[in-house]
């Protein structure tokens, strides 16, 4: 492969969706809330988000073959440093980059938002990092899917929301919770098919103290979750946020897939499509927020 290849599979595209997923929801519910969308503000939210994600995944890359979490036995998707397509001291360069750019985008939306987007920002770089980095790394501790919740979920949605209205509220931060749930899932399925290995290296995660039976049932509960929730929201919205129920099928299938599979390889493929069914979530609830919008308005 060329470099330019290495790095894109190093970044770990398949996942990115989850950095774009609150910076639409968290959009789209201004919109319908407050009228207010800076399709600029948008942009440099989502390129700070993406590189924020971007030098995580890279860092991890590096941080977890020199831990020895990834190794020949590993059943994930192949790692640039583990095959040995990049060094370690490559893959950091690339993440400090990354998390460079994302604080040079950050300074922007510093001057929007103020002081508690500077430290919205400069925490989730510094939990970026200290992801799989420090002396007690987030990824190496039961916190991993609390961690996601928290920045994917709640932070990423909420910051995106006060940006362009300038303004947070409790229903947005409900909201928030379906999509930051479903990006857990993601990560909860990566650490049940690495569970075997990432003991070796004492890298203890959530399934490690849990088990992978009542991990299968937290999944369930992950994946229901945010369709529950949906019935609730349509009091305070309209018919529009019920759109997502539209992708129920694929979370039901899925769910099927999960539970009757052994551990291997195939795991990726759930994990993937997992990713998958977060993106459509979320695309038909902001479409539905939009699209409400309009409507009301008589756009539609």
């Amino acid at each position: 492969m060329n470099r330019l290849s290495i790095w894109w599979l190093a970044i770990r595209p398949k996942t990115l969706s989850i950095s774009v997923t609150p910076v639409l929801l968290g959009s789209a519910l201004s919109w319908q809330t407050h009228g207010h969308f800076s399709l600029l503000t948008f942009a440099v939210i989502l390129i700070s988000a993406l590189c924020i994600q971007i030098g995580t995944n890279l860092y991890n890359d590096a941080a977890d073959f020199e831990k020895g979490a990834d190794t020949e036995e590993r059943l994930g998707p192949q790692r640039a440093a583990q095959q040995g397509w990049l060094n370690a001291r490559e893959i950091k360069l690339g993440a400090f980059i990354s998390f460079s750019l994302a604080f040079i985008t950050g300074i922007y939306l510093a001057w929007l938002g103020g002081i508690a987007i500077i430290i919205l920002g400069l925490l989730s770089i510094l939990c970026g990092y200290a992801y799989t980095a420090g002396p007690k790394p987030i990824a190496y501790s039961p916190l991993g899917e609390l961690f996601v919740i928290i920045f994917f979920g709640f932070a990423a949605v909420g910051g995106t929301y006060y940006l362009q209205s300038q303004s947070i509220n409790l229903s947005v931060i409900i909201i928030a919770s379906t999509i930051g749930c479903l990006a857990a899932a993601i990560l909860l399925v990566n650490n049940y098919r690495d569970l075997d290995g990432d003991r070796k290296v004492n890298k203890l995660t959530l399934i490690h103290y849990i088990g992978r039976p009542i991990a299968r049932k937290v999944y369930v509960v992950m994946i229901i979750y945010p369709y529950l929730l949906l019935f609730i929201l349509w009091q305070n919205y309209s018919w529009a946020v019920l759109l997502p129920l539209l992708s129920l099928p694929l979370a039901i299938k899925l769910i099927r897939y999960f539970l009757r599979l052994q551990i291997s390889s195939e795991l990726n493929q759930v994990l993937a499509q997992t990713a998958q069914l977060q993106l459509v979530y979320t695309l038909l609830l902001s479409f539905g927020l939009w699209s409400s919008t309009l409507s009301s308005s008589g756009q539609l």
